[in-house]
């Protein structure tokens, strides 16, 4: 069980939007483990795919795996895309799969990877929508927590912050974006193919760790139990899956 297997069908949603074409230059934003990137490059052919993330351990796995899959028109930088020097007007495409929701600063995040971008170049990524409307969260969150929201930590950034449309319009056009558009993406997420696995999975998330971890040992099998109890009722003959609901969100270089 991995991230790429939890976002599998919102993937394809992502890929068939970003159109990638041969010879395209493209910027993936947020790469993670780079599949997003990977897939770029092989569609850009004789064009390139540059992949960017914060995470040192997730670039060097993304190195990793595009050497091992031969890609030679592809590479990878460890850095924050708010601030990080691109070489100015040299893509053709930039693309994000849940990747963009975490600056410091959307408007200057957003406006530096524009000076990236050709004039009339896209930018296209996927960000979820609100935390109420996501199964997956809500119900995690009442087998941690039943009776009440998980509280935000002031360490982590919000996974939800562009799930406004109207604040991510406010946000492109101040950075310099225009023909904004939203399009609904309402694809189930995977995790894991038994009970046992999610679970595992699940155990993964900072949250749960955090929880657990302040928990008594009775009261953190109790916490278990009900995670557990949960995920059963989500188990289909394919495995464990929750509804979810994203944007899929494109815009235009000014």
């Amino acid at each position: 069980m991995d991230y790429d297997a939890e976002m599998s069908l919102l993937n394809e949603a992502l890929r068939r939007a970003c159109a990638i074409r041969p010879g395209e230059h493209v910027l993936d934003i947020g790469c993670g483990t780079g599949l997003t990137t990977r897939e770029a490059a092989r569609a850009a052919a004789n064009g390139s795919a540059l992949g960017i993330d914060t995470s040192a351990a997730m670039i060097t796995s993304a190195r990793e795996l595009a050497r091992a899959e031969g890609l030679g028109n592809i590479r990878f930088e460890c850095g924050d895309a708010q601030s990080w020097r691109f070489p100015s007007q040299q893509f053709d495409v930039a693309i994000s799969r849940f990747g963009t929701m975490f600056f410091a600063d959307p408007v200057a995040a957003f406006g530096n990877i524009r000076e990236a971008l050709k004039a009339g170049a896209r930018l296209v990524m996927i960000v979820w929508q609100s935390a109420a409307a996501n199964e997956w969260l809500v119900a995690i969150e009442q087998a941690l927590t039943p009776g009440k929201r998980l509280a935000p930590s002031a360490d982590v950034p919000d996974p939800f912050s562009l799930a406004d449309p109207a604040a991510v319009e406010r946000i492109f056009a101040a950075a310099g974006f225009a023909q904004t558009e939203f399009s609904e993406v309402h694809e189930p997420v995977y995790y894991g193919a038994s009970v046992d696995a999610a679970l595992d999975w699940i155990r993964g998330f900072l949250c749960t760790r955090e929880i657990l971890r302040r928990l008594d040992a009775a009261d953190a099998r109790d916490t278990l139990d009900r995670l557990r109890a949960m995920l059963a009722k989500h188990e289909r003959a394919q495995g464990v899956w929750f509804d979810s609901r994203a944007w899929l969100v494109t815009a235009r270089r000014r």
